[in-house]
């Protein structure tokens, strides 16, 4: 049986463990900040702290029973649903994962007000590898090269939108784990940003040249939309400037 000195010992040993942890995590956050100049974990904690997926992903006053919401990247359809229950608005939710598609399919088929569609909508058409990783599956992440794959589709984003006959958007939003950045050059590079009220979008940082991408965006953004809250490569909302 260890006598009291010996606790004593082991206290002040796990005492120095616990303090050597916490300073190297806070090198590490420093090392990630002013180095790397890696700011998301700081904003994923900023996001969390301000409840901002039933906050600010919900805060539409604009939206209602009239208003067009298209959900890319619907995953299992929380967003869609939470969107179109608040404001009854129309939903067209993408989601190319046969298993969520499925998933979201039988969620809202008793509700007319949300189509559900199994592809997702890029710059192009065609049938790409989707990295099988549940909520983070992407056609882009290099990271996901040695993941199984799952043969999905993809549509033209305007072709899409015209079949559909929607030539006017209320919301966007935007989670594509990195199809956001080619989808959304091509809708820049045809001067067609603003037929989308508002942007809901989540960059992603795995991507290449990632930062610089998001830069460009944001520039091109800038000439017809304000942004009107940003979590860096968290999430951020653009809405379309109002022209007299």
């Amino acid at each position: 049986m260890k006598n009291i000195a010996s606790i004593f010992i082991d206290k002040v040993l796990l005492k120095k463990k616990i303090i050597k942890i916490i300073n190297l995590v806070k090198a590490s956050r420093i090392y990630n900040l002013y180095v790397l100049r890696d700011d998301q974990p700081l904003e994923l904690n900023r996001w969390f702290k301000d409840n901002g997926d039933e906050t600010l992903r919900l805060d539409y006053p604009e939206l209602n029973e009239k208003s067009i919401v298209l959900d890319l990247g619907g995953y299992e359809g929380d967003f869609a649903q939470a969107i179109n229950k608040k404001y009854k608005c129309k939903v067209y939710l993408f989601e190319p994962h046969p298993k969520f598609y499925k998933i979201c399919l039988e969620k809202f088929s008793g509700n007319d007000q949300i189509n559900v569609f199994n592809y997702g909508l890029l710059d192009k058409e065609g049938k790409f590898s989707l990295s099988d990783t549940s909520k983070s599956s992407s056609f882009f992440n290099p990271n996901h090269t040695k993941e199984k794959g799952i043969k999905c589709q993809v549509k033209e984003f305007f072709n899409t939108l015209e079949n559909l006959q929607i030539y006017k958007v209320d919301l966007m939003k935007i989670n594509i784990e990195g199809g956001e950045f080619p989808l959304l050059q091509h809708i820049a590079s045809r001067g067609k940003l603003n037929m989308i009220n508002q942007y809901q979008i989540q960059f992603h940082k795995f991507i290449i040249n990632a930062v610089s991408m998001r830069k460009r965006i944001i520039a091109e953004l800038n000439k017809t939309h304000k942004r009107t809250w940003c979590y860096n490569f968290v999430w951020e909302n653009w809405k379309k400037i109002e022209t007299e």
